[in-house]
């Protein structure tokens, strides 16, 4: 028996609030009656809506006490909102959906058939994507480049359809765009990851809040991912490395600069490869130092994640 926990990060989304709370209760429901779970909870994350969203929510939580909410003071972003709701759930299993209706609650059995097989995340395919090739182009690029870079390969990395273990997602910080990577982070922590293909809906009501400015902040934390995965508990591994190459390199210099000047005669003291010589050994040498002064930080500290501020709570 299990106890299912949906976390729904909403941003204006007043015109699908019910119509997805309905066919969730339909199908929730459902599988409580057939013994499937134990018992559910819906939890919209508003991430200050500056609609009526959160008022939806309130009417719906008079009716169905199945209903919780966190509301944000301000927009602190999807990986914020997702924090809250992974802190705030207390289901075995925690789904996450986002609450413009493209995300289809029937797929919900399937997910728990595929985390019965032992894994500890399951991310949804959206295998037929009703999306327009603006954000359909540019998110195919992104997923291929960081199966490459993380080692994880599925197919659609940033689909919010997932579910998940609870200790999966247990201490994973979020912040900036990492939602987008979740399923790196949750395989860098030691747990296995599958998909499966789901149906998607084309959006009916409000409007999309993809932009160009969200590839471009998604492309910085695919660098932040990549380091944290790699190199967070090792950072001289990084920076040692760096700074071997650096160093390495004013040397050789410096050697020929040597010989420059001890077997052929020549002046060296206002050659411009002098100053490149100093200046490579003095970077490497930092760059050593900063590797150092990481895995000292690192073995007493651990990454925050990204701050949030709550104005209100639905229990």
């Amino acid at each position: 028996m299990t106890k299912i926990s949906v976390v729904i990060p909403v941003y204006n989304e007043e015109g699908n609030i019910k119509q997805l709370f309905r066919e969730l209760t339909d199908v929730l429901g459902g599988l409580a009656l057939e013994g499937g779970i134990d018992s559910y909870e819906v939890l919209f994350i508003d991430d200050g809506s500056t609609d009526g969203t959160y008022r939806i929510i309130k009417e719906i939580h008079q009716k169905d006490k199945h209903v919780k909410a966190i509301r944000f003071q301000r927009n602190f972003g999807k990986s914020a909102a997702l924090s809250a709701g992974f802190e705030k759930a207390d289901g075995d299993v925690i789904f996450t959906m986002d609450g413009d209706l493209q995300d289809d609650p029937k797929e919900i059995p399937k997910f728990l058939d595929k985390l019965d097989e032992g894994y500890g995340l399951v991310v949804g395919w959206k295998y037929r994507r009703r999306d327009p090739q603006t954000k359909r182009i540019p998110s195919k690029i992104f997923n291929r480049l960081t199966s490459y870079l993380t080692g994880v390969r599925i197919h659609d990395m940033n689909c919010c359809f997932k579910a998940y273990r609870k200790e999966a997602v247990r201490n994973v910080n979020l912040y900036g765009e990492l939602h987008r990577y979740i399923p790196a982070l949750v395989y860098w922590k030691g747990y296995s990851v599958a998909e499966i293909k789901v149906n998607h809906r084309p959006r009916t009501y409000g409007k999309s809040k993809y932009g160009p400015m969200r590839l471009l902040k998604g492309f910085f934390d695919l660098i932040t991912v990549k380091f944290l995965i790699t190199y967070s508990t090792r950072p001289l591994h990084l920076f040692g490395i760096l700074g071997l190459l650096s160093t390495a390199a004013g040397l050789l210099i410096g050697i020929y600069l040597l010989y420059l000047k001890y077997f052929l005669n020549e002046l060296i003291g206002e050659r411009p490869l002098l100053f490149a010589s100093i200046l490579l050994i003095i970077v490497g040498v930092e760059f050593v130092s900063m590797g150092l002064l990481g895995e000292m930080i690192t073995s007493t500290h651990q990454l925050p994640g990204m701050g949030y501020t709550i104005k209100e709570t639905i229990e």
